[in-house]
């Protein structure tokens, strides 16, 4: 007989707002805020935010991020790092809405037996229902509460067996300057390249995310394909893939490169080292406003009790 022991980061179906319930909320919020400073309100500010895709279905409700509220709809679609959309945080959901992300093929090779091309709708067609995940939380730059869905990276992985010399796995991003005009200037080293160790790419909690808000990843979200792991900053969590490569030696990534003294290739969430130009000790999560209070910013995210194991024995002040 199999029991299962709840983890802290756990929370029963009924505990998470219904998606319809949660905006139509903040859209009531935002008419009450209008209305208080005595204006009319505009069209824009009273719907929801452009880019939604197709509901997903068969997504099995994992609840990480027990106790914190989600993060807006808006927010999350309208506020992201995407340079290959343009460096504002707010230019990608403006620039990416003609991006087309069908057809999609990945590339893998490497310290593999069975490199290859895949199809992105073959990718989601051969995961099993039971390993697509729906919600849990994100840190980029402030604190995210994204219901993200997808599936473990490692159910792709083991498909292309890969052999006993891949100790790091390599992810590159689509270089097209005509699909993502922001490459036509040299802002990054394109195209952006990130990788992780093997055991960090194969832990359950390392996803590829299709989704968001139990719908279609939008484009300025990193559409079709984008990798998330949760306990590390969101610039490891490279969008819009089109090649993964098993290596043996660490490999090249973009902002370990451009600034190694401030983008480590681990990027584990760690309150106990600083950025060289700010505190990582607290976080203001987006959709808090500017004033609102910080908060502590936990160990690898609050995944601890989970990943911690993967770095034993290493100085996490060092290996950044």
């Amino acid at each position: 007989m199999r029991i299962h022991v709840r983890h802290p980061w756990e929370l029963k179906e009924s505990d998470v707002t219904p998606e319809e319930q949660f905006r139509q909320r903040r859209l009531i919020l935002k008419a009450a805020a209008v209305a208080g400073l005595g204006v009319a309100a505009p069209v824009q500010a009273l719907v929801p935010a452009q880019g939604e895709g197709n509901p997903i279905s068969g997504l099995r409700d994992t609840p990480y991020g027990k106790g914190l509220p989600l993060t807006g709809f808006e927010d999350v679609t309208g506020y992201n790092n995407f340079y290959e959309f343009g460096a504002g945080k707010t230019d990608p959901a403006r620039t990416a809405g003609s991006f087309e992300t069908r057809p999609w093929t990945v590339q893998v090779d490497g310290e593999c037996e069975a490199s290859g091309e895949i199809g992105i709708e073959d990718i989601l067609s051969r995961i099993p229902q039971e390993e697509r995940i729906y919600r849990f939380r994100c840190v980029e730059a402030w604190g995210m509460v994204v219901p993200w869905s997808g599936f473990p990276l490692s159910a792709l992985l083991e498909r292309f067996e890969p052999t006993s010399r891949a100790r790091y796995v390599y992810f590159e991003t689509l270089y097209d300057p005509e699909r993502m005009p922001a490459q036509k200037r040299a802002v990054l080293d394109w195209p952006y390249r990130e990788g992780l160790r093997m055991d960090e790419a194969m832990h359950p909690l390392t996803l590829l995310v299709t989704g968001v808000y139990g719908r279609e990843l939008p484009a300025q979200n990193g559409a079709p394909l984008r990798l998330i792991v949760p306990w590390k900053y969101g610039f490891k969590s490279i969008k819009s893939i089109v090649r993964i490569r098993f290596e043996e030696h660490l490999p090249a990534t973009t902002w370990s490169d451009l600034q190694p003294s401030e983008y480590g290739f681990y990027a584990n969430v760690n309150p106990e080292v600083d950025h060289p130009r700010w505190s990582q000790a607290r976080e203001r999560r987006i959709g808090e406003g500017l004033f609102s209070r910080k908060h502590p910013t936990l160990m690898f995210n609050g995944y601890a009790e989970e990943v911690a194991g993967l770095y034993r024995g290493m100085d996490l002040s060092k290996s950044f």
